[in-house]
């Protein structure tokens, strides 16, 4: 049993992307090709916004935003804690300061109650100044971005969605990556649309943030290529990546649809015996991931080893807040500093989730997961 079965979804579809392969292989146009552009006209139809720009990873599609906004040291960035390392360490390369937000105990997503508190935090301090935040849509499901954005427009923050495992979610019959003043996707393979190596896109509907995005994407590229007008990265995409996404992208909706299933069968069977994942009213969860709580960390350990018995994967997102990371020892944060996520990362069990998970399959996670309890 795969946590992820790409090869399945290889089968659905191998012939038409051995075809598009084939053809980028022919006109030997390997990165940036004219498939990009294609690529990045259909993404903003699917997201609902004016522009994307493609890029080669999930963090450039963080870093490059960021970029933007001419970030100092003594700039604050909010970003929660729970969630993968890119999320914060993109602030630190756009040479801001991380200031880690806590966790709602059943979305595990930022809210604008826990983004007050650090936010006061960062007032009374008075160190630095607060300039945004990183939303981060965790497990698949879109935040809270009415009252996120309500607060940092009276804060006069900017806000960047964070849709690395929520590309395809809704909110508010919003798709994500549409929310707040730009969105950012990765297309790492094992995400809900994922490529056959990196990739990732920006979204925007703010025109001067395409012109600077595409710059910043190629050295800070001007109108003449040799021209840096200023300081930028290499952040282009490979057009085998890009034909790779147009023909996943057309079985995606349909993709969706068994993962929401697959979910609602999970929590059907688990629901009485461990806490499962809530969706409010109003959103879709991509569930890039299928996330239950234990108990506490001895029981979480008993469903892994016995569904380790049976070579049944899972996995814990996360195990280490980033707050408690040893890159970020320097910050000051202690363990006690953000309860909510500190809990949940000794309790958080990812079971196996793709859309080719089969009925036997489902039966038997969760039968083993009921007998470990």
């Amino acid at each position: 049993m795969q946590f992820v079965d790409l090869k399945a979804q290889y089968q659905r579809i191998e012939e038409s992307i051995q075809r598009a392969v084939a053809e980028v292989l022919s006109n030997q146009q390997y990165i940036m090709g004219p498939q990009v552009k294609e690529l990045e006209e259909q993404l903003a139809l699917y997201t609902g916004t004016k522009y994307t720009t493609c890029c080669a990873s999930g963090t450039d599609a963080l870093l490059i935003p960021l970029m933007v906004y001419d970030l100092q040291q003594d700039d604050a960035v909010f970003v929660p804690s729970f969630t993968f390392f890119a999320s914060a360490e993109s602030i630190s390369l756009a040479g801001a300061t991380p200031v880690f937000v806590d966790s709602d105990p059943d979305t595990f997503n930022m809210t604008a109650a826990t983004l007050q508190e650090a936010y006061d935090r960062v007032i009374r301090e008075g160190r630095l100044n607060p300039r945004g935040l990183i939303v981060v849509d965790l497990f698949g499901l879109p935040a809270n971005y009415e009252d996120i954005c309500t607060f940092a427009a009276e804060h006069k923050l900017f806000v960047i969605e964070d849709a690395a495992q929520s590309f395809g979610a809704e909110y508010q019959g919003k798709k994500a990556g549409s929310f707040g003043d730009i969105g950012a996707t990765s297309f790492f393979p094992a995400k809900p649309l994922g490529a056959y190596g990196d990739g990732g896109a920006i979204f925007t509907n703010d025109e001067r943030h395409l012109e600077l995005f595409e710059s910043i994407r190629v050295h800070g590229q001007g109108v003449d290529k040799y021209d840096n007008v200023r300081i930028g990265l290499n952040g282009r995409l490979d057009t085998i990546q890009a034909v790779v996404l147009l023909e996943k992208l057309k079985i995606f909706d349909d993709e969706i649809s068994s993962r929401n299933s697959i979910a609602a069968a999970y929590t059907e069977r688990l629901q009485d015996i461990v806490k499962t994942p809530i969706v409010p009213e109003g959103s879709r969860s991509v569930w890039a991931q299928y996330s239950l709580l234990a108990k506490d960390q001895a029981e979480r350990e008993k469903i892994i080893e016995a569904l380790d018995k049976l070579n049944i994967p899972t996995a814990v997102y996360y195990r280490i807040p980033i707050h408690l990371c040893t890159a970020y020892q320097e910050l000051g944060y202690q363990k006690g500093s953000l309860p909510v996520c500190e809990d949940l990362s000794t309790r958080i069990l990812s079971l196996p989730m793709h859309p080719y998970l089969s009925d036997e399959n489902i039966a038997l996670i969760t039968t083993e997961v009921r007998k470990a309890l």
